[in-house]
């Protein structure tokens, strides 16, 4: 456990930032966020991959953020999964998380950056990367976030671009860490920019149980997590909370609906099945006997995909 370590004091007089060595395809406007509580800033580097650039915490040994330009055309040519899950090389060994800090710990490897964004092979292994990864709460991972992020998706292909900065907070008297090393955050957000409209919002969760979440403006967020997110975004825009998609629809990107918006917290129905913990021989989507069993076989027990019809949905009967 770790005492009071994160706790966010926001000091606007000083920012404690500098420029992205990612070349800013990631972030709006090209210039990354701006780190405005000095807590956070020990052992912080800056990562660039091919679609989306991280800055990691060598304190937390988790992404402070992951910073994503997505775009209609990058989803069309969305690869498959790969799960191959690594540690990261370009990290030093004491600031990094590996795969034995997940072991066992009951809590899934969640991505911010997230593998179903990416493009290309390339940008599927680079997403599956540990530096990528939080330890998030299972049901959590698998449900309301899972939503959250097809509903993200949605929205992306429905404006043509969109700018993301996703990542954990780290608050509360007492945190814990996995493996004796690696952070689990409190809470987990995904803040959202529409270049388009000149207007932006994020998703706030619990990484806990349960499918409640909140949709608050951007001014916020970053409120809450001590970093200016946005910084080419007027702050004015930022004071309002532009209306979301709500996850009512499929998981993993299915039939947009911006109709059905989000302005308050917003419950799920529990799932109508319980899943057990253990992998079976399952491996194909007639095999399963729900949504909920098919992602908990991709997630967790080695399947590489289970889009046999090659829609970009997993076992697309079960999840649509």
């Amino acid at each position: 456990m770790v005492k009071y370590l994160f706790v966010i004091v926001i000091l606007t007089s000083s920012l404690m930032s500098a420029p992205t060595k990612c070349g800013g395809g990631s972030y709006f406007g090209g210039e990354a966020p701006d780190i405005l509580n000095p807590k956070l800033t020990p052992k912080t580097k800056e990562l660039c991959y091919s679609s989306f650039a991280i800055m990691h915490s060598g304190v937390s040994r988790t992404p402070l953020w992951a910073g994503e330009h997505l775009t209609k055309a990058g989803l069309s040519s969305h690869s498959e999964r790969t799960n191959d899950f690594h540690a990261e090389e370009k990290l030093a060994s004491d600031e990094r998380a590996e795969l034995k800090d997940y072991a066992r710990s009951g809590f899934d490897r969640g991505h911010m950056a997230p593998s179903a964004d990416m493009p290309n092979e390339k940008a599927q292994h680079e997403s599956f990367s540990l530096a990528n990864m939080i330890p998030q709460n299972q049901e959590n991972n698998r449900g309301i976030w899972a939503k959250i992020e097809g509903a993200t998706r949605n929205l992306a292909k429905d404006s043509g671009e969109i700018y993301i900065v996703s990542g954990p907070i780290f608050i509360g008297s007492n945190l814990q860490r996995i493996g004796g090393r690696v952070l689990v955050p409190a809470k987990i957000y995904k803040a959202i920019f529409d270049p388009s409209t000149g207007q932006g919002a994020a998703y706030l969760v619990d990484n806990s149980q349960g499918a409640d979440y909140e949709v608050v403006s951007i001014a916020k967020i970053e409120e809450i997590t001590g970093i200016r997110l946005f910084p080419k975004m007027s702050a004015t825009s930022k004071q309002t909370a532009m209306k979301l998609p709500a996850t009512n629809g499929s998981n993993f990107g299915g039939r947009s609906d911006r109709n059905a918006l989000a302005t308050k917290p917003y419950k799920v129905p529990a799932a109508s099945v319980t899943v057990s913990a253990q992998c079976g021989s399952k491996r194909i989507c007639r095999e399963m006997n729900s949504c909920e069993e098919a992602m908990f076989y991709l997630n967790t027990c080695g399947i590489s995909s289970l889009d046999g019809n090659h829609d970009g949905i997993p076992c697309s009967k079960l999840c649509k």
